[in-house]
């Protein structure tokens, strides 16, 4: 392929604590950003991905000292997304040991904030985020907020815009599939990909360690970014040796079931249609030069 493809861990974050849902919704608590953080590089994985959940309902971001934690001891990119608007919000970012910044309500409600962050920052540091629905047509739709609002935007002509106003890379989102493990949008992936000349991040649907080989082969995307299978990979008991269950619940009581890891053994959420097929970011890697696809090591 001419180029060695990038394995990325997507933690969506609420307040200290790592979430895991379905589609956006329904989130469960697996443990802290920074452990998980921690333990990926020490794993292998290539980039980071930190998405405050909650950021562009408030408007703003609020993860600042949970990079600063994690820039002290991971040392691969850090990309950092989510209630994003100003200059100034991303160079605090930035400051506090960002590598990168992922923009998406901001962008949309003032697409002139990506250009001049390319002028400012350059494009290496601008990353748009583009969070897509497909709809009845089987169009795509741009939705903002982390996925509670509809734009009415194409998504297909948004990502040839935001390559028009100088960003680095585009770290694509398919709603539909996001925490369902039941793969990638191949077709949304390829669609994008095959209209832009800057890298296309495909996030959203992995399951099996499989899925991340076929959206870079079938999809033509240049990274691949997983949540769920390397999450609930790390977070039985034997794999996190760093964190009992105790750490690994909410402190609010042991009836609160957000931070309770025993539903991995029954479904998420009790629901098996939703599983995945947990994968360390070795077998992930392993799984990709079987392929033909070069990797990191």
């Amino acid at each position: 392929m001419g180029h060695a493809v990038r394995v990325i861990a997507r933690l969506d974050i609420k307040g200290p604590n790592l979430i895991k849902g379905v589609q956006f919704d329904g989130h469960r608590v697996l443990g802290t950003a920074e452990q998980f953080g921690e333990l990926y590089y020490r794993e292998g994985i290539d980039e980071l991905i930190y998405q405050d959940a909650v950021a562009s309902l408030y408007r703003r971001n609020s993860l600042l000292e949970i990079i600063k934690k994690t820039a002290m001891k991971v040392f691969v990119p850090l990309t950092v997304a989510g209630g994003i608007r100003t200059i100034e919000d991303i160079r605090q970012i930035l400051r506090a040991g960002a590598d990168k910044v992922a923009i998406n309500t901001g962008a949309v409600e003032n697409p002139a904030l990506l250009s001049e962050a390319v002028k400012v920052f350059g494009s290496q540091c601008i990353v748009s985020s583009i969070e897509a629905f497909r709809i009845s047509d089987g169009k795509y739709q741009v939705w903002v907020d982390y996925g509670r609002e509809v734009t009415g935007l194409d998504a297909i002509e948004w990502a040839k815009q935001v390559e028009g106003l100088g960003v680095g890379e585009i770290l694509l989102t398919s709603i539909n599939s996001e925490g369902m493990g039941e793969g990638y949008d191949i077709e949304l992936t390829n669609r994008i990909s095959s209209i832009v000349s800057i890298p296309v991040i495909a996030s959203g649907g992995a399951g099996t360690k499989s899925d991340l080989s076929k959206v870079i082969r079938n999809g033509g995307a240049q990274a691949a970014a997983a949540a769920s299978i390397f999450h609930y990979n790390y977070a039985t008991p034997v794999n996190k040796p760093f964190m009992s269950f105790s750490e690994a619940r909410l402190r609010m009581g042991e009836h609160i079931d957000s931070g309770n890891v025993d539903f991995l053994n029954h479904g998420y959420g009790g629901e098996r249609a939703c599983t995945v097929k947990p994968a360390s970011i070795r077998e992930v890697k392993e799984d990709m030069v079987k392929n033909g696809i070069e990797v990191r090591i």
